[in-house]
């Protein structure tokens, strides 16, 4: 049957028709494709994978449950000095770090957190702004500027629009006032902690339980220390009557237990129960507490007359603790004036970074602390709890006995007598977590009785009472006529930051501190290492050739005063080969150091030509390929 063939006038068209179809098509696709991106990228957020090895951008369970337990409507504000850091690229990225966590936090908030940046430029309304929400600005910027680099939390009213947010008041506002990139760590733990405390309606109450005056004596004017007025301004404080105590009451956030001396067994099994119930308690005792008003009598178990302990309690949790030794540090004392006399203290320490832990949110940021005839702590071989320290001693520390101390107290270099240190780290404060057990297992059948804690029970201990006394971190002063103190040590923030960390939810002491975003070339510094030991001993023995011939050249040179025509012929070749062998000593030191270098900058290039030359040419040849057989494909099917 003959085939109908179209005319080729048909042909054209309908190929301009398959044209026009695939052009419209394509247009279609775009109008449709474009508003579609544009939209979900405003209302829809996309799901990212943490593919870091420490998880820096995944939030941890405890900061999660914090966010989501958000019932205040809050807005932060995140100041950044944009120019004045434009020549810090190590704090520009620390700041790219921050605003994605606060990124992170908003988008699992719900709409319950509102996110701010502001460049807040010199003389401007935004760096009076960031001043008057207690930012702390830093020097050093670009140009003389100053840089601010911290966040202002504040709580909005509810039911505020967006409108009027800027004109409203606050119902509570705080903040960080510098983000430092040393604490990077507990970065984490410092917004959940903000969010966290703006979440709160009322100031946490605190329990003080104390045998030392802390809180002054008002009727006869005294104020109190001023630790406690330090917490005041952030707690509520209840100060409870050991003699009359038989509960304590679980609303109290934090119990501070301040020289135990002679507790009734009343009050002693109202803490422990305390414990039991996931209280959070902080003991403070003492060998010797310098400001124990009590007559120099030992008490009834023979223990120094200004000593305390908890002994009952202690034994019960594992914890071994002697008030009749004091912690010597000859390599931390600190001087004292006595007598008209500048001497070292062995027994009054001031602890650096080197004793703080670097690793614990409570003690990061701190750079002295100053302890007075302290003890220390340690585990008994029975316990089932485990010591983290806080304090500890240098390895130059030695044990005396309380008694010695006291013996000692008008001159103090009598303890340096026959000093020999026991090279240990003596724990001088710590937090002790595990399980607990009750200290009273005979009153299993009172009402109420708890016999043991929850696993991952918790109680801070500090082996001295003196670091609270003003004397140790504190000075009054007048200034304009204003009464002012000046705060030379930290032992004030110590303790805040104690009761902070312990007075915020179990999401929040659930935080700990994390890696940082700065990761160390451990292959570089492998190299280096290798290249030390290899080169190490070359250069010591050129530099002690190098002495030598100093030394030589010394001894040749004419003395002051002597005619250099009575040097001889031979004594001059000497010289002069002995200058040459110098130059030549110098010369191979600085071929050393160039070794040394070299291993390392060679890996440099490597490194740079596998991310520059061979990542990019791999990654095209991959392409090319799958180009040639997509291509090689259609035209077998074809």
């Amino acid at each position: 049957m003959p085939r109908l063939r179209l005319p080729a006038i048909f042909t054209v068209p309908l190929q301009l028709t398959r044209r026009g179809a695939l052009y419209a098509g394509l247009i279609l696709l775009v109008l449709v494709f474009v508003p579609l991106i544009v939209t979900s990228s405003r209302w829809l957020h996309a799901t990212r994978i943490d593919l870091t090895a420490d998880k820096l951008y995944t939030l941890t369970p405890g900061t999660l449950q914090i966010v989501d337990r958000l019932h205040r409507p809050l807005r932060l504000t995140l100041y950044f000095s944009q120019h004045a850091t434009r020549d810090l690229p190590q704090l520009r990225s620390y700041e790219q770090r921050v605003r994605e966590m606060l990124q992170e936090m908003v988008a699992r908030s719900h709409g319950h957190i509102r996110l701010q940046v502001i460049d807040p430029v010199p003389y401007s309304d935004d760096e009076a702004s960031a001043e008057g929400s207690g930012l702390i600005a830093a020097n050093g910027g670009s140009n003389g500027e100053r840089v601010f680099f911290g966040l202002a939390g504040s709580v909005m009213p509810h039911g505020e629009d967006s409108a009027g947010e800027e004109d409203r008041v606050p119902e509570k506002a705080l903040s960080i006032p510098f983000f430092n990139p040393s604490r990077e760590a507990f970065l984490e733990y410092d917004i959940a902690k903000l969010l966290y405390e703006l979440n709160q309606v009322d100031k946490p109450s605190i329990g003080v339980i104390s045998s030392l005056p802390v809180q002054g004596a008002p009727a006869l004017g005294e104020q109190p220390w001023a630790v406690m007025q330090q917490l005041g301004q952030l707690f509520t404080l209840q100060t409870l009557d050991p003699d009359q105590l038989t509960h304590v009451d679980g609303k109290l956030k934090v119990l501070l237990l301040i020289h135990p001396k002679n507790l009734p067994a009343a009050a002693q099994y109202a803490i422990d129960q305390y414990v039991m119930n996931g209280g959070h308690l902080v003991v403070f005792v003492d060998p010797d507490a310098e400001l124990d008003t009590s007559p120099f009598t030992p008490d009834i178990t023979g223990l120094p007359a200004h000593a305390s302990n908890l002994p009952r309690l202690f034994a019960a949790w594992g914890v071994a603790y002697d008030p009749r030794q004091v912690v010597l540090d000859r390599s931390r004392s600190l001087q004292i004036e006595l007598s008209g006399s500048n001497l070292n203290h062995p027994a009054m320490l001031g602890l650096g970074e080197q004793e703080l832990n670097r690793n614990d949110a409570v003690t990061a940021s701190l750079q002295r602390i100053n302890v007075s005839t302290i003890g220390h702590f340690d585990l008994t071989p029975t316990a089932r709890t485990r010591l983290i320290p806080l304090l500890q001693s240098s390895a130059d520390a030695e044990l005396v006995s309380t008694q010695r101390v006291m013996d000692a107290s008008n001159d103090p270099t009598r303890l340096l007598q026959g000093y020999k240190a026991d090279n240990a780290n003596y724990v001088l404060a710590a937090r002790l977590r595990g399980t607990f057990d009750s200290a009273f297992p005979e009153d299993a059948g009172k009402p109420g009785f708890r016999g043991h804690s929850a696993p991952n029970a918790e109680v801070v201990l500090v082996a001295d009472t003196d670091l609270l006394s003003d004397r140790l971190w504190v000075e009054p002063q007048t200034m304009l006529g204003q009464a002012m103190i000046r705060i030379f040590a930290n032992n004030g923030d110590f303790v805040t930051n104690l009761v902070d960390n312990l007075s915020g939810s179990s999401a929040l002491l659930s935080i700990r501190g994390r890696s940082t975003s700065q990761r160390p070339f451990t292959r570089v510094q492998a190299l280096r290492n290798v290249a030390d030991q290899k080169f190490l001993q070359k250069e010591q023995e050129l530099e002690q050739e190098l002495a030598d011939t100093r030394r030589r050249l010394d001894e040749l040179q004419p003395a002051k005063g002597t005619h250099p025509s009575t040097i001889t012929t031979e004594q001059r070749s000497e010289i002069e080969q002995f200058r040459q062998r110098q130059l030549a000593i110098n010369k191979e030191l600085r071929d050393v150091q160039h070794q040394l270098n070299a291993e390392i900058d060679a890996l440099g290039l490597r490194v740079k030509v596998i991310n520059i030359v061979l990542v990019p040419a791999l990654v095209v040849l991959i392409g090319l390929l799958y180009g040639w057989r997509r291509t090689r494909y259609s035209r077998r099917r074809r």
